[in-house]
């Protein structure tokens, strides 16, 4: 079920992203907040999705997945602009929760051992 929701999750988040008029969401916030809350949500769901799986593997998965959405948006026919500081943004919000979560299980580790 976690997988699923993960792809779902990334669905959703192409389509968002490539809609030549996409809904504006409530307090009109700026794209690349919008790209940070997205990418954090899609690192943490991937996180959750595919435990077992290395997270640079994730990571890049993630990072391609930007670099695609970016593409796509660049396309004249969608009618987006794609904007390689926003596939910068999502890499960081991914890794920021990489991070934040391998951190705060290194704690819980050393905790565990004492």
């Amino acid at each position: 079920m976690p997988r699923l929701i993960f792809w779902i999750a990334c669905v959703i988040a192409f389509v968002m992203a490539v809609l030549p008029q996409p809904p504006q969401v409530p307090g009109g916030l700026s794209d690349k907040v919008q790209h940070v809350i997205a990418f954090l949500f899609l690192a943490a769901l991937g996180w959750w999705a595919y435990p077992d799986v290395k997270k640079r593997y994730l990571l890049l998965g993630l990072a391609a997945f930007g670099a695609v959405i970016e593409i796509v948006q660049a396309l004249p026919a969608v009618g987006r602009d794609g904007d390689p500081i926003d596939w910068v943004v999502d890499v960081i919000a991914a890794l920021t929760v990489f991070v934040i979560v391998a951190l705060w299980g290194f704690g819980r580790a050393r905790r565990s051992r004492v």
